[in-house]
């Protein structure tokens, strides 16, 4: 099984969520961080790293002796990585996708595979599990094509065996939907702010079309903003757990402890949510009626 942790903006919680379901879980359990621009489980989960790769793009080298200028190769690519003017040919690999599709198109095979560094891929273990991490190269402007070499890594590590929790990056744009597509169950972790609740709301739209089953963690409850439960209760989105708005959690959280060990009653919120992301994997289950 595999538990995507997201949400609609950053500081909701998320690694918050990851971290401590990682500690409670009860059997084998990979932690991934694929928040890959901005990744931070590591600080909460302090893992003993065993080992990293670099993380690589295939980009077009073009060999301009053999190149005819013919325009097959810009014609095809989308993202305007490679450009023919006249009898100029031009490559961008930093916006070259990786897709391979010159390459297949030239007719006289005029184009050969290149590298472009994305970042860093590193793995390791936990005090419960395992670990499993990428990091963007600064300056990269983009993520999924690492996040993909990421969860190709954590299917081979799956293959052993046990579950994955992901801590998904914020938001709802192309590297959220690549985190999370991939998921057995979806925990959107919000707090009951207008703000976000905006963001959870668009979050919900946005992942709900993929078809499965959510439930909802409520950081920072009692605050008094009503929206998120009556949006729930409306859409049939369960709320699986509450972590209460506590001084004595936000200093814990600013320390880097895991919220789950913070108090037995807390360990036991945790607990409670373990057992309900099972639950909610279940086919048929109550929760999956909302995404229908």
């Amino acid at each position: 099984m595999i538990i995507a942790v997201a949400s609609g903006k950053g500081g909701t919680g998320k690694t918050t969520v990851t971290a401590s379901l990682a500690t409670v879980w009860d059997g084998p359990v990979l932690a991934v961080d694929l928040d890959v621009e901005e990744p931070n489980l590591h600080l909460f989960l302090q893992p003993t790293i065993e080992g990293s790769a670099p993380a690589q793009l295939t980009v077009p080298v073009v060999d301009e002796a053999r190149c005819t200028y013919c325009g097959a190769c810009a014609d095809l690519c989308q993202f305007k990585a490679i450009s023919v003017m006249g009898q100029l040919l031009l490559t961008f690999p930093e916006m070259c996708h990786g897709c391979g599709g010159c390459l297949a198109v030239c007719p006289e095979q005029a184009i050969s595979p290149g590298q472009r560094e994305l970042g860093e891929i590193s793995w390791g273990k936990t005090g419960g599990g395992g670990f499993l991490s990428g990091r963007l190269r600064l300056g990269e402007a983009m993520s999924p094509p690492l996040m993909r070499q990421v969860k190709a890594r954590l299917n081979q590590m799956l293959a052993a065996g046990g579950d994955a929790i992901i801590d998904a990056p914020p938001g709802v744009s192309c590297p959220a939907v690549n985190a999370v597509i991939d998921s057995d169950v979806i925990l959107l972790v919000t707090e009951p702010t207008p703000f976000g609740f905006h963001d959870f709301r668009l979050a919900w739209e946005a992942f709900a079309s993929l078809g499965k089953p959510m439930g909802t963690v409520v950081n920072r409850a009692g605050l008094g903003h009503e929206a998120i439960y009556r949006f729930c209760e409306e859409k049939g989105l369960p709320i699986l757990a509450e972590i209460p708005y506590d001084r004595v959690i936000a200093e814990a959280y600013a320390r880097g402890r895991i919220v789950a060990e913070v108090s037995a009653e807390l360990q036991e919120t945790f607990v409670s949510l373990l057992s309900q992301v099972r639950d909610l994997a279940e086919p048929g289950c109550p929760g999956q009626a909302a995404h229908a």
